[in-house]
């Protein structure tokens, strides 16, 4: 696994071994982050469910001011730790052990990105319902395209949805107000 573009362009990742993380491919890395080009500079990012850190490093190669990793697996958090060492960005990134559901009302951020375990569909709904209280400007959500999302959740609603393969992401941001 590597990072894809950016100040750490082709820089190699540190993975899990097993099947327990499933890093985001890095053709849809590309596509997402060609998409986020214009909204990634200067942003908070949020990566939650982040097993190796991969897309929360991404958006940091590309500009993020910040990157929060959220992830619950002592193994995953070691392995982000030992990927923002040896790129040198420990000072642009906080990581947090704990469940995602519980932190997101202490996280101000301007971007999320929820990758849960495929097998934990219920997941995807409490996450989102969460985000939808307090909707940060951009919500992507990668799931298996047969796990059908609602188009809204609280504030938020879908604006797009980018799918390739074995997944999808779904883009949600908070419903203009008149």
């Amino acid at each position: 696994m590597r990072v894809i573009g950016g100040e750490f362009r082709s820089r190699l990742l540190k993975s899990l071994p097993g099947l327990d993380v499933r890093p985001t491919p890095d053709r849809l890395r590309e596509a997402l982050f060609s998409i986020l080009t214009p909204r990634i500079e200067g942003a908070v990012f949020v990566d939650l469910y982040a097993g190796t850190g991969a897309v929360g490093i991404e958006a940091l190669s590309r500009g993020a001011k910040k990157a929060i990793f959220v992830e619950q697996k002592a193994a995953a958090v070691r392995v982000i730790h030992e990927n923002l060492k040896a790129l040198g960005i420990e000072g642009r990134a906080e990581v947090r052990q704990t469940r995602a559901t519980a932190v997101i009302p202490r996280i101000a951020a301007d971007i999320v990105f929820l990758d849960p375990p495929f097998p934990l569909e219920k997941e995807f709904t409490a996450t989102l319902t969460l985000l939808g209280q307090k909707a940060p400007a951009l919500v992507l959500v990668q799931h298996p395209p047969r796990l059908k999302l609602e188009d809204g959740y609280g504030a938020l609603h879908r604006i797009r949805q980018l799918k390739q393969g074995d997944n999808e992401i779904s883009f949600y941001q908070p419903q203009p107000t008149d």
